[in-house]
């Protein structure tokens, strides 16, 4: 699929305003629960966190080591089942809801094959490469335990993405917002249990906080499931209907999602290599880069559920056939992500140093993370606009473009300049930053102007085929 559309007939102004107002409603409305969702994954990775670390800052290592491959893979699968979004957002932009319970079915199974795989490789081959990798023998010891059962985790977990990412494309994101935060309680009140060992039990620590994030996704991922089976129209959307094999959906839902995870696995990847440039400028380096990398992730949660968003709204109308739905909803998509990128940035810049004061007493720490986390405002803009673009082509279609664009951006162009900016040129945590926001602006820019590119093609295309009418 190359992503071009036949023409639509020329609206009148009053209907035109009237589909953007329609539309930035839409918009609006998916993604502040989308958000929630995505604050609540953040959320549970944090509260195991804290739990732990005020019960044992040894235990706390253990587990950082097994969280953090696995929190590339759950990046990793939120990419690669994006294509349940984009192909129920299409199938109910094209008149055809019965056939999105297809989409659900297809999704469950590649989010089963893909976490069972992920789940495998992690528990075989995680413990032997931690206790290779120059680690204490105890925290290597330690890190292995946690990182096995984190590993399990990752089964519910992609069942549960398939599932709330469905919900989403059909526009009903709410369902998945909210059981993703009953699964946070769930997660506190087992890590409050286990990992100090309250009411008799032996204390776990570390592993009592991987238990805790294993039993709150299976609640998230049975809870999901549930309520979709319990959905009053469940039968008419198809949800348990064995639908005929549909090779072209089947493959345009792949193809898809391994864009998605693709893009993610490369800046997932790049800024792995950018905490391990950190180690190598210093301590004080490592604790300053990680307070402006916490606040950015955070602040990336809404761009993120915007993106979501806006896969729906575009998706919708490259379903229903109409080219000027598909450039009006990425135009009022980058319109939004503009006005927030740039309200964020006014509000956290004046205050970088009383938020890294928050994170850290250390007054070398403080004013490095303030220093950094000021830079970091000048990136926030072009970084939402490069995540909402890329949404906006993948769900019209364009699949390879966002992937590549990433690779060139974030592993390319960030990777190198960051470690020539930090260390040859002695710039520090300012030079990571400084890296940072070159690429998203190279990806940000080259994005939003292959939407245009395409746009301006349905343009033509659409002239052309009205001459010959």
């Amino acid at each position: 699929m190359d992503g071009s559309l036949p023409p639509r007939s020329p609206l009148a102004p009053q209907h035109r305003r009237a589909l953007w107002r329609s539309d930035l409603s839409d918009l609006l409305r998916l993604a502040a629960p989308v958000v929630g969702a995505r604050l609540g994954v953040m959320t549970m990775g944090l509260t195991d966190a804290v739990v732990v670390g005020r019960y044992s800052a040894r235990e706390l290592g253990y587990h950082a080591l097994g969280w953090a491959p696995t929190s590339i893979v759950v990046a990793m699968l939120m990419g690669f089942l994006a294509g349940a979004q984009v192909m129920a957002a299409r199938a109910i932009g094209e008149g055809r809801p019965e056939i999105t319970g297809a989409v659900l079915r297809r999704s469950l199974v590649y989010a089963l094959w893909i976490s069972a795989a992920a789940t495998a490789i992690l528990a075989g081959l995680g413990p032997p490469g931690l206790l290779h990798a120059g680690l204490e023998p105890d925290l290597a010891r330690g890190g292995s335990r946690v990182l096995i059962v984190f590993s399990l985790s990752l089964i519910p977990y992609g069942i549960s993405c398939a599932a709330s990412f469905w919900l989403e494309g059909m526009g009903r994101p709410h369902p998945g917002m909210w059981i993703m935060w009953a699964a946070n309680l769930i997660n506190l009140a087992v890590d409050v249990v286990l990992v100090p060992g309250r009411f008799g039990l032996t204390p776990m620590g570390a592993l009592g906080g991987a238990w805790a994030t294993f039993t709150a996704r299976t609640f998230l991922s049975i809870a999901l499931l549930a309520w979709i089976a319990l959905m009053p129209d469940a039968r008419r959307l198809g949800v348990f209907t064995r639908a005929p094999r549909d090779l072209v959906a089947e493959t345009e839902q792949r193809r898809v999602g391994y864009g998605a995870g693709a893009s993610n696995a490369f800046e997932v990847t790049a800024f792995a290599s950018l905490n391990l440039f950190a180690g190598w400028i210093g301590g004080f380096a490592v604790a300053a880069w990680t307070v402006a990398l916490n606040v950015s992730s955070l602040v990336f949660m809404i761009p993120l559920g915007l993106g979501t968003a806006t896969a729906v709204v575009v998706g919708r109308a490259y379903g229903a056939v109409d080219p000027e739905g598909v450039k009006r909803g990425g135009q009022i998509a980058f319109a939004v992500a503009s006005v927030f990128g740039i309200a964020v940035s006014l509000a956290i810049w004046p205050a970088s140093d009383f938020i890294s004061g928050l994170y850290t007493a250390e007054p070398s720490t403080r004013s490095m993370a303030a220093g950094a986390l000021a830079l970091a405002c000048i990136f926030f803009w072009p970084d939402a606009l490069q995540t909402v673009a890329g949404q906006a082509l993948r769900s019209r279609g364009d699949v390879v473009v966002p992937s590549t664009t990433h690779l060139i951006s974030y592993v390319l162009v960030m990777m190198p300049l960051a470690w020539i900016l930090a260390l040859p040129l002695h710039q520090g945590v300012n030079g990571l930053m400084e890296a940072v926001i070159i690429a998203s602006f190279l990806a940000a820019g080259c994005l939003l102007v292959r939407f245009w590119l395409m746009s301006q093609r349905d343009g033509l295309l659409s002239a052309s085929r009205s001459q010959l009418d």
